[in-house]
């Protein structure tokens, strides 16, 4: 799908509206709860919140941003509550020509600071959130939002993480994108590290975080730097062997909870092209 064919713009209209509520139960099913009505979509973008959509040529709509402004810390803060792209659409860049859209409207507004959750057992969207956005994950929350009835979260927790995006601090260039999130909240390419927060050099090769590790924190590095694991396809997974999707999901909550929890931090990711495992760079700050 070609880049300049599609418009990126608010919602400005019911059918908009509309359309919007229908992607969502298109990507997150049938049955998800948690589905944002046309009204909430509307009156949330007249006190700075964003409801926008990327459009083809003939007006389809084919992925949306949504996410309301608050105040924090006595200062105005987005959060960004959904990211969706058709199937069909994906890898085109859509995802993020949205979060750059949504970023150039909450910074018109005097918004500096945006935060939004993501599955860290999806590859595909760490890459876009981390490497082509420059979000950096603040928090790990075990199953954030519970049992939501969606056909993507079955069989799993909900386990996030939530990131910060700085706005005012430049994204990095159109480059570092490869491919698209496969719902809300991309693939390929060579091994990429964008690092998020200073990793000393000479602290030795990072220990390795994944599987094996799922018995317990006294088999958990005490290295200053660990790469924490993440499957090529999450999805595929999941419908192939569910007990094994379990586990990896068991052993990210295992290792993040733990190293979070004692001064490190996430300070990239390198991404590898399926069937190859992707890697969190986890550094230690404390030092």
């Amino acid at each position: 799908m070609p880049h300049h064919d599609v418009t990126i713009r608010k919602f400005a209209s019911r059918h908009d509206y509309a359309a919007c509520v229908e992607l969502q139960r298109d990507v997150w099913g049938e049955r998800f709860a948690d589905v944002v009505p046309p009204t909430i979509l509307m009156v949330s973008q007249r006190l700075g919140g964003v409801a926008a959509g990327a459009f083809d040529a003939g007006g389809r709509l084919l992925g949306f941003v949504f996410g309301v402004t608050g105040i924090r810390d006595g200062e105005p803060v987005h959060w960004s509550d959904m990211l969706a792209v058709r199937p069909e659409a994906r890898g085109t860049g859509i995802g993020r020509r949205l979060k750059l859209f949504q970023r150039e409207q909450l910074l018109e507004l005097g918004v500096r600071r945006m935060h939004w959750t993501f599955d860290p057992l999806v590859a595909r969207n760490a890459n876009l959130n981390l490497n082509s956005l420059g979000a950096v994950p603040v928090e790990y929350v075990v199953n954030l939002y519970g049992e939501t009835g969606s056909s993507l979260h079955a069989g799993l927790d909900t386990d996030r993480f939530i990131v910060e995006w700085w706005l005012d601090e430049a994204a990095p260039p159109d480059s570092r994108a490869v491919g698209e999130p496969a719902s809300g909240t991309a693939s390929g390419g060579s091994p990429t590290a964008m690092p998020l927060v200073p990793v000393t050099a000479d602290a030795g090769p990072p220990a390795i975080v994944d599987l094996t590790c799922v018995a317990g924190e006294r088999g958990l590095s005490t290295a200053p730097r660990v790469r924490v694991a993440a499957p090529a396809d999450i999805d595929a997974l999941k419908a192939r062997d569910p007990s094994r999707a379990r586990a990896w999901q068991r052993m990210q909550r295992l290792a993040f909870t733990h190293y979070l929890s004692r001064g490190y931090r996430v300070s990239g990711f390198e991404h590898r092209a399926p069937p190859a495992d992707s890697y969190y760079l986890v550094a230690r700050t404390d030092r």
